[in-house]
C-alpha cells in the first residue's frame, strides 16, 4: 500500500483489499477512540487527585504550575519528531513505541513520593501520549479527510466519557480505601492491555487519499513546509484559538478542583463531585454536538458557545452559594463542548489532510500556550487563586474576536 508520499504505509500489517470487512474497520476505529478515552481516564483523574498529590507531596501552586508547564514544553520540542517520523511510515512503531512509555510514566506516577519524581514521570509521559494519542488522532483524520468536524467530534466524545470515568474512579478507588497511587497503577495496567491488542490488531490503515501530494520528501522538505505552514494567515488562526480555548478546557481542569478546596473551601469529596458535574455536563454536550454539526456549522455554534461562557463564567466566580456555583459550572460543561472538536477539525482542513504536520504545528503552538499554565501558577501563588481564576476570561474574549469574522484565510 502506498501513501501519500509515494512510500509503502507500514502503521499495520497489509492485508488484501477482499478482506477489510466493514466489521475490522469499526474494529480499527474502535481501537482509536479506546486510546482516547484511555487518555482522557488518566487526565481525569489526575484534574480530581491534584490536591490529594499536592498533600501527599506538600507541593506548593508554583510547583503544581511547574508540573503543568515543564513536560508540556519537554514534550512541544519532542513531539514534532514524531509528526516527521509519522510521514515516513513509521506510526506503527511509533504509536506502539508511545503506549508502552506511557504505561510507564504512569507507573512512575504511582511510584511518586516527591516533586521531582512526579516531574520526571510527567516529562516521560507527555510525549508518550503524543506518540500514542496524538498520532492515532492523526491516523484516524486520514480516513474521512471531508469529514474533519464530525470525526474530532466523535473523538473529543470518547476523551469526554474518560473525563467523566476518571474522576468517578478516584472516587470508587477512596471509598473503597485506595490511595490515587493504586488508581495510576491500574491505569498503567489497562494501558498494556491496549498496548497488546493494538500489536495484535490484523486490521491495515485503509488508502488515504488527500489533496495534497508532495513526492520526494524528505526532512528538509518537511521542515520547509512546516515553515510555509507556519506563514499562513488561516492557520495560525487555528492554531491561537486552539491555545487560547485551552484556558476554559485543560488548563481550567487542572485548577478547578483546587479552586474549590482552597478558595470555595468544599472537602475533597465536593471538590470531587464539582468536578464531575462539569465532566459530566461536557459529555452531555459532546454527545449532543455529533448530530448538530450535521445541521449547524462549527464556527457558528462556536460564537453562540464563547458568548454564553462571557456571560456564565463571571457568575460561576462571583456567586458564593455553593449549589449555584456548582450549576453554573455544569452549564460551563455543557456549552465548552466542541470547542477542541470544531477547532482542531478546522485546523485539519486547513492543512488539507497533513494530519502529521498538523501533529508539528499543534506542538510548536503549545510551546508558547504550554506556558500559560506556569504563569497562572505563579500568580495563584503572588495574589492567590481566586483573583488568578478570573484571568479564564481570556478564553471566550479571544475566541469571539477570532471568529467574529468568518472568512477564508490563505
Amino acid at each position: 500500500m502506498v501513501n501519500k508520499f509515494g512510500e509503502r504505509e507500514n502503521f499495520m500489517m497489509p492485508l488484501d483489499g477482499q478482506n477489510k470487512t466493514t466489521r475490522s474497520v469499526i474494529l480499527f476505529i474502535s481501537l482509536f477512540l479506546a486510546i482516547e478515552g484511555l487518555d482522557e481516564i488518566v487526565d481525569g483523574v489526575m484534574g480530581v487527585a491534584y490536591p490529594l498529590i499536592r498533600h501527599d507531596l506538600n507541593l506548593s501552586y508554583l510547583q503544581v504550575g511547574l508540573l503543568l508547564t515543564i513536560p508540556n514544553t519537554v514534550s512541544s520540542v519532542i513531539e514534532p519528531i514524531f509528526g516527521v517520523l509519522g510521514d515516513f511510515g513509521h506510526r506503527r512503531l511509533l504509536i506502539l513505541g508511545g503506549g508502552i512509555s506511557f504505561a510507564i510514566a504512569l507507573l512512575l506516577i504511582s511510584l511518586s513520593h516527591h516533586f521531582w519524581s512526579l516531574l520526571a514521570a510527567l516529562v516521560l509521559f507527555y510525549p508518550a501520549s503524543g506518540a500514542f494519542v496524538s498520532l492515532s488522532q492523526a491516523t484516524l483524520m486520514d480516513l474521512e479527510p471531508t469529514r474533519h468536524e464530525p470525526n474530532m467530534a466523535r473523538w473529543a466524545l470518547a476523551g469526554s466519557l474518560g473525563n467523566v470515568i476518571g474522576p468517578l474512579a478516584l472516587a470508587g478507588a477512596i471509598a473503597l480505601h485506595q490511595s490515587w497511587r493504586n488508581v495510576f497503577f491500574t491505569l498503567a495496567a489497562l494501558t498494556l492491555c491496549l498496548v497488546g491488542l493494538m500489536w495484535k490488531s490484523p486490521m491495515a490503515i485503509a488508502t488515504v487519499s488527500t489533496p495534497v501530494n508532495l513526492p520526494g520528501l524528505s526532512i528538509q522538505k518537511s521542515i520547509r513546509h512546516i515553515i510555509r505552514a507556519l506563514k499562513r494567515r488561516n492557520v495560525l488562526r487555528w492554531l491561537t484559538l486552539l491555545q487560547f480555548s485551552d484556558l476554559m478546557l485543560d488548563v481550567l481542569r487542572s485548577f478547578l478542583a483546587l479552586y474549590f478546596v482552597d478558595v470555595v473551601r468544599t472537602s475533597d469529596t465536593q471538590a470531587s463531585f464539582a468536578f464531575t458535574i462539569w465532566l459530566g455536563f461536557g459529555l452531555l454536550g459532546d454527545l449532543l454536538l455529533i448530530p448538530l454539526l450535521e445541521r449547524v456549522r462549527g464556527i457558528e455554534y462556536l460564537r453562540v458557545s464563547a458568548f454564553l461562557v462571557l456571560c456564565l463564567y463571571p457568575a460561576f466566580l462571583a456567586i458564593p452559594n455553593i449549589t449555584i456555583k456548582i450549576v453554573i459550572l455544569g452549564g460551563l460543561g455543557f456549552l465548552n463542548a466542541g470547542w477542541y472538536s470544531i477547532l482542531q477539525g478546522q485546523l485539519y482542513t486547513a492543512m488539507l489532510g497533513q494530519s502529521s504536520t498538523v501533529m508539528v504545528l499543534n506542538n510548536l503552538g503549545g510551546l508558547v500556550g504550554g506556558f500559560m499554565p506556569l504563569a497562572l501558577g505563579w500568580l495563584a501563588q503572588q495574589y492567590g487563586l481566586q483573583l488568578t481564576m478570573w484571568l479564564f476570561l481570556a478564553a471566550p474574549i479571544i475566541l469571539l474576536i477570532g471568529l467574529f469574522h468568518d472568512r477564508k484565510y490563505s
